[in-house]
């Protein structure tokens, strides 16, 4: 389905880089290389960092704080709370990362696929010259992933990929759960102080004082910031679904060419139909975001004087459109 948007451009004729027989699809992969994993040094190292991370406040909580613990009840309670909270929020990690965001078909702006969109005079489609591809409505080129993100909002490294139409729900479980398990840990690394306080140090842990001094610091430090950290993008990620607009539009203060939804319609979209348990789960996809990229091609009627045959192809970038 084609969505016809009217805007003003400016025409310059016969750019040379833009012409569609440049363009070439890649080459079929296979199973492995089909996988949506991006290669990026920075972002696999956050992404290790953040599975540390989550592993030593496992390991403090368990070792240091819970099984020296006489209140059996206690230990079952919290720990229990602890671990489904950290399952959902590495699972919800590993979705977010490994999840295709909503990646626009590469080298598709080809001759024969911009003839079958059968334009007409005074017409044109958007093309990424850096991945020469056509471009939906609201499509951005990501630098690092080197691919157009439908609905891009931003490049986490803390995930190594792109927040996009596809894994936004992920992004934002996984910024819920770390947020809560930050805020599980604080809370019972307040309570163990106070035991310990209360009683010999060396029976509140199987460690040395020093030592759990040491270890119940660094877990205050990691879930502080981390609280901080994730509760903020939670927020920042609502808002954007609430409002209709990504960080990327919200940045650029682009103006609106789609019709906003209402803050709950958004909301069912980015989490996948009415409310329900499967909101909360990170296995559960959100199958009404996924739409066949055939209907998402916008079209633009140029008002300008020249456009008299038709235009075929414009860049996001440059403002070029090709006669």
């Amino acid at each position: 389905m084609i969505t016809p948007v009217h805007h003003f451009r400016n025409i310059e004729r016969n750019p040379e880089y833009l012409l569609p027989e440049k363009c070439f699809p890649p080459p079929p992969r296979n199973t492995v290389e089909r996988m949506w994993f991006i290669k990026d040094g920075c972002g696999i190292a956050c992404a290790v960092v953040t599975w540390f991370l989550v592993m030593y406040a496992e390991f403090v909580v368990l070792f240091i704080i819970l099984l020296p613990s006489r209140d059996l009840i206690y230990c079952v309670i919290n720990g229990t709370l602890f671990n489904v909270l950290a399952f959902l929020a590495l699972a919800s990690h590993s979705r977010a990362m490994l999840t295709d965001p909503g990646a626009v078909p590469k080298g598709n702006a080809t001759k024969e696929f911009i003839e079958s969109l059968q334009l007409k005079p005074g017409q044109v489609v958007y093309k990424c010259p850096k991945c020469c591809s056509i471009k939906p409505d609201r499509a951005h080129h990501c630098s690092v992933c080197k691919r157009c993100i439908r609905k891009m909002d931003h490049h986490c490294p803390w995930v190594n990929n792109c927040v996009g139409e596809s894994n936004q729900k992920y992004f934002v479980l996984f910024t819920m759960y770390i947020a809560l398990i930050s805020l599980h840990a604080l809370i019972m690394v307040g309570f163990h102080f106070l035991y310990c306080f209360e009683e010999d140090w060396t029976k509140c842990s199987s460690f040395s004082p020093p030592t759990t001094v040491i270890l119940l610091i660094l877990l205050s430090f990691e879930g502080l910031l981390f609280l901080i950290f994730t509760a903020v993008m939670f927020g920042t990620q609502v808002h954007s679904i609430c409002t209709d607009e990504t960080g990327i539009e919200r940045l650029k203060n682009e103006s609106p060419t789609w019709e906003k939804m209402s803050s709950w319609e958004s909301i069912k979209l980015a989490f996948g139909g009415s409310f329900s348990p499967c909101w909360f789960n990170p296995f559960s996809s959100p199958r009404d975001r996924r739409m066949s990229y055939s209907t998402e091609i916008t079209v633009l009627d140029v008002v300008a004087e020249e456009a008299s045959e038709p235009i075929t192809i414009s860049t996001d970038s440059a403002e070029v459109l090709e006669a």
